[in-house]
């Protein structure tokens, strides 16, 4: 693009020590509309200097910052709660603008974030920690504190540009930390105007900070001895180079990674109830989710009825502009991204899929340059297939249908992956078995998405977590603080010791 053009489009900043700074890196890329391709910001790709400059802040600010109550560093997020509240559709239409899905799925994002501020207020509690009078001997007590560890950083994702940073930091912060966000490069712009708003909250200059950047950034903050430790979530080849080059340099690490998400179909599911939760599962986001579900295992006789259901609910979406009133189904994030789509689709056909629906050949006249991918659906899809096996992350599900419940759990099993699994059942046996028996960290009955809470932690397994305390809740506080062990005796005057007795 030619530089007169570029001066047109503003450069994102980084947000350090509580100022905004233009990076010292001059490389910069850009942001584009999925939906019109036009060019809506650039963002620099900050290097070590950049990263530098941001620990040494929040290093600064961590002795004064953990010194600060628990109840008046959570006083901090009721104000930020506030704010996120009364910005919520601004902030839900920067992600559509930068990301692509549609305003009711950005405004669950927003609403799933602000959850996790609300969480991080009661930090008082989730810290608490336990002890017992005479616990190792006659007039020796012990309990156990946690303490907050220093600099912490996370790396996000575009698919949930505001909601996965929220995943992180405020348990961070609020248990006494500071942090450091590195949002994706691909959709910056919602996270820089939640920053404007933790601005305006006050909190200490150098406690929460933003630097914008790609792989060199990334590098430098795995590299960084000062910080202690790095949350990400992303792919899974990405998450094990970021678990793998964290815990060489001795720090914590939470990764997560990617997912080939499964619904299983039982003769006796209630589709009538449970078809919408199944069809947001598959294509909401346009299937750009850890948690979506882009494999069905229909069971002997569902096979036919969910084939049926499935595909003509999925044809009936209205695919367009996420901004614009009635869409239900959004570009994908990039041209690459929607190029890679295409090219696993093709890959099914090839390899004997039947393409029930083909979001190859989608058009809409009214966005000619979006990045846009049809509902697909591909039956008969089957292990070893690429589509069976690889996250495609975009709204393309395959089907793979089995005789029996047994073979549907032991192909769960089988995957490399084990983010989250569905049944869709009226047998509270079958139910049971599959919470028993499944080897995802999320499972949901007659549940499509099955994101947990805010209070409850992000689970993961296998290849889609690289860690041991997932995000959210006391999982997240207890990533961010370590516990401590203290053992007391006192005398007294006379050297004697106080147990209590007669005293």
């Amino acid at each position: 693009m030619a530089s007169a053009a570029k001066t047109q489009v503003e450069t994102l900043r980084n947000y350090v020590g509580g100022q905004w700074l233009p990076a010292e890196a001059t490389e910069t890329r850009e942001v584009r509309n999925p939906a019109t391709d036009e060019v809506v910001a650039h963002v620099p790709l900050s290097g070590t200097a950049d990263v530098d400059r941001a620990v040494a802040a929040a290093a600064a600010a961590f002795p004064a910052w953990r010194a600060t109550p628990p109840q008046e560093r959570a006083r901090y997020f009721f104000k930020l709660r506030q704010l996120l509240d009364e910005n919520r559709e601004e902030l839900a239409r920067l992600i559509v603008t930068e990301m692509g899905k549609t305003l009711d799925d950005s405004r669950g994002e927003v609403q799933r974030g602000i959850e996790n501020v609300e969480t991080a207020c009661g930090i008082p509690s989730m810290m608490m920690g336990y002890g017992l009078e005479d616990g190792a001997a006659r007039g020796i007590d012990e309990e156990v504190i946690f303490q907050p560890l220093g600099v912490f950083a996370a790396i996000t994702p575009y698919n949930f540009p505001f909601m996965i940073a929220h995943w992180f930091w405020p348990y961070a912060v609020a248990a006494g930390n500071t942090f450091i966000i590195k949002p994706s490069e691909q959709d910056p712009g919602v996270m820089r105007r939640t920053f404007e708003l933790i601005e305006q909250v006050g909190f200490p200059p150098g406690v929460i900070n933003l630097v914008n950047g790609g792989h060199d950034a990334v590098n430098a903050l795995l590299d960084h001895p000062v910080v202690r430790g790095i949350s990400f979530v992303g792919s899974s080849q990405t998450a094990a180079y970021v678990y793998q080059r964290g815990a060489a340099s001795g720090k914590r690490v939470q990764a997560s990674g990617g997912a080939k998400n499964a619904i299983v179909v039982m003769p006796d599911a209630n589709l009538d109830t449970y078809l919408s939760t199944m069809m947001n599962s598959f294509y909401g986001a346009a299937g750009q989710r850890c948690l979506a579900n882009s494999l069905v295992i229909p069971v002997g006789s569902a096979h036919q009825e969910t084939r049926e259901r499935v595909a003509e609910a999925a044809s009936r979406l209205r695919v367009g502009d996420g901004l614009e009133a009635g869409v239900e189904l959004g570009p994908v994030v990039s041209a690459a991204a929607r190029d890679r789509i295409f090219a696993a689709i093709t890959s099914g056909v090839e390899e004997g899929a039947e393409a029930v629906l083909d979001g190859r050949q989608v058009h809409v006249p009214e966005r000619p340059h979006g990045y846009f991918v049809g509902p697909t659906l591909l039956d008969n899809v089957r292990p070893g297939m690429r589509v069976y096996g690889e996250e495609i992350f975009g709204p393309v599900v395959g089907m793979a249908p089995v005789d029996s419940l047994d073979e549907a759990i032991a192909q769960i099993n089988a995957a490399e992956y084990g983010n989250a699994a569905s049944i869709f059942t009226e047998s509270g046996a079958a139910a049971r078995r599959f919470r028993y028996e499944v080897e995802t960290g999320n499972i949901g009955i007659n549940v499509g998405v099955a994101a947990p809470m805010a209070y409850f932690p992000f689970s993961g397994a296998k290849r889609s977590f690289f860690g041991t305390l997932h995000p959210q809740s006391r999982d997240a506080v207890r990533f961010f603080t370590e516990s401590k062990v203290v053992i007391s005796r006192w005398t007294t005057g006379d050297n004697s010791p106080v147990t209590g007795v007669g005293r």
